[in-house]
Order: structure tokens, then C-alpha cells, then sequence
């Protein structure tokens, strides 16, 4: 019985050293500039796509949310096609060959770079894309991840 609160408190010490070393390992910045780029972490979500600065991952993620498709955050970023959004909770067969064709000159004119985050700004949005636009898109996803 003795052995066993000896454990239990020699657990209970090693947990508290763990916790303490935890939180100031998270406290201190892995960098000097990282307390100024802190503050603009932030900014770089909501920037819109005319910046010439190239967004850099910031290493915490397990997956860099600039290569995923998947929405990582709250915030929508329109990359000047805010017009289709009247095309919300359409069928994706249903869109005529002008509606398509507006889907592709919006893919057409993003900077490479842009359309991993326009991918998630359609999927926030629930926004149907045609599925030729959607073969299209996911080819550029494609080629963009290999380069």
C-alpha cells in the first residue's frame, strides 16, 4: 500500500515538472522575431490576395493549412467573386454553360498560388462548383502540390 502512494506521488511530481517546463517552453519564442510575427499571424489570415509577401507556414500544425483543402478557420476570404455566391444550394449538374464559364474565368485568373485558398473559400461558402470547374480545380490542387 505504501508502494503504491509512493508511486502515486512520485507520478503526481514528474506531471507538475512536465507542466511547469510545458508552459514556459510555449511562453518563449522559438525566435527573436517571433514576437513581432505574432502580431501579424493574424493580419496574414485576412489579408486579401493583391500582397506581395508570400505567407509562410507556421510550423504548428501537424499539416500546413495552406496545403490542405479543408477549411481550417472561420474566416472567408473572397478573391473577387463575390457575384457567385447567388449560385449557393444549386445542383452542381444543374449550372448552364455561361454559369459554368463564369466559374472558369474566376479559376483561370487566380495566381497559383491562390487556389488552395479559393478551394477553401468555396467549400466555407457551400458553394456548388460545375463539375468540369471541379475536375479543373482539382487537376491545378494536383499539379501545384507535386511542383
Amino acid at each position: 500500500m505504501i508502494g503504491a502512494l509512493w508511486i502515486l506521488l512520485f507520478t503526481i511530481i514528474i506531471g507538475l515538472i512536465l507542466y511547469i517546463l510545458d508552459r514556459r517552453h510555449r511562453q518563449t519564442p522559438a525566435n527573436p522575431e517571433a514576437e513581432d510575427s505574432d502580431s501579424d499571424s493574424t493580419s496574414l489570415a485576412t489579408t486579401d490576395a493583391t500582397t506581395d509577401e508570400p505567407e509562410q507556414c507556421c510550423g504548428l500544425h501537424l499539416v500546413c493549412e495552406k496545403d490542405s483543402l479543408s477549411p481550417m478557420s472561420d474566416t472567408i476570404l473572397y478573391y473577387d467573386d463575390e457575384e457567385l455566391d447567388r449560385f449557393i444550394g444549386r445542383d452542381p449538374e444543374s449550372f448552364s454553360p455561361e454559369e459554368t464559364e463564369e466559374f472558369r474565368d474566376v479559376l483561370m485568373t487566380l495566381r497559383p498560388e491562390d487556389i488552395p485558398g479559393w478551394a477553401r473559400s468555396v467549400t466555407q461558402r457551400r458553394l456548388p462548383l460545375p463539375p468540369e470547374v471541379r475536375d479543373e480545380l482539382l487537376l491545378l490542387v494536383n499539379d501545384l502540390r507535386n511542383n
